[in-house]
């Protein structure tokens, strides 16, 4: 695939890897709509990129919204190319002190959000006979890990989805991805309860001490698409990792236990971020 005059929606553009695959698009020639809940942010995004790239208010769990945003690149393009479902949010903490409506939120930005930018965008694609869909889940998608109960929970059932929607896609011509990084140097490693348990120690130290590049990441993203890939796991020591957790899940969970540290008793709260 070449990405020139292809035309994308990024959601959870405002920063992290969202941000970054707006930049790798930008460079290889495609027109970005940089989409967040965060006007400014994706604004920001926008405007360090090309006259092609431009930024659009939206929140992912407004099905409606997300519809409207797929609706408007197909009236301006005639075509939508690439869907990267990639908004998300992390809550960090001991699971009893999550609540209902924690739960509920990440959720519905999380999964729902995933589903509503399928809904929006692979019927499109069916009737142009081509196109991707790209969702962001997490290494915590194909591994468990404590204290981040309801983010692994959301995460795999992106997997599944992605999956599973791939058996039926691509033998009709619409290519689908699910990319399933370990740690990533953005925002997120240092924000809200994610921080207040160590999260970006509690990240870090189950990847070697060192947090993957988003814009390295993003390159990876698109070379996978190039090669239509069904899933897209990073770095190295993550796919490692995964194909441990395959081999001898039991295994695997008791040695997460080690990464698990006593944490005060406080409520979670919410750390936003692209995925």
């Amino acid at each position: 695939m070449s990405f020139a005059g292809k035309h994308a929606i990024v959601t959870g553009a405002g920063s992290g890897i969202g941000a970054a695959l707006c930049r790798a698009l930008d460079l290889a020639g495609a027109h970005v709509v940089c989409t967040d809940i965060d006007r400014s942010a994706a604004e920001a995004t926008a405007s360090s990129l090309s006259p092609r790239a431009r930024a659009a208010t939206l929140d992912v769990t407004d099905a409606g919204a997300v519809q409207a945003a797929v609706d408007d690149v197909v009236g301006r393009a005639g075509r939508l190319d690439l869907m990267f479902n990639n908004a998300g949010i992390v809550w960090g903490g001991e699971t009893e002190l999550l609540t209902l409506d924690q739960w509920n939120a990440i959720i519905d930005i999380n999964l729902r959000g995933v589903v509503h930018g399928v809904v929006a965008a692979y019927p499109q694609m069916l009737r142009q006979g081509d196109g991707h869909i790209i969702n962001t889940a997490s290494m915590a998608g194909l591994a468990a890990g404590g204290q981040l109960t309801s983010y692994v929970a959301t995460k795999h059932a992106v997997v599944g989805l992605s999956m599973a929607l791939r058996s039926e896609a691509v033998p009709r011509g619409v290519g689908v991805l699910v990319v399933c990084p370990a740690a990533v140097e953005t925002p997120i490693l240092d924000k809200g309860a994610v921080g207040s348990f160590g999260g970006r120690d509690y990240f870090l130290k189950t990847q070697g001490g060192k947090a993957y590049d988003a814009d390295q990441l993003a390159r990876d993203i698109l070379r996978a698409i190039e090669r239509n890939k069904a899933i897209l796991v990073k770095p190295t020591v993550a796919h490692a990792q995964w194909l441990f957790a395959r081999l001898a899940p039991v295994m695997m969970n008791r040695l997460s236990m080690r990464f698990t540290s006593p944490q005060a008793k406080r409520s979670p709260s919410r750390a936003v971020d692209s995925g």
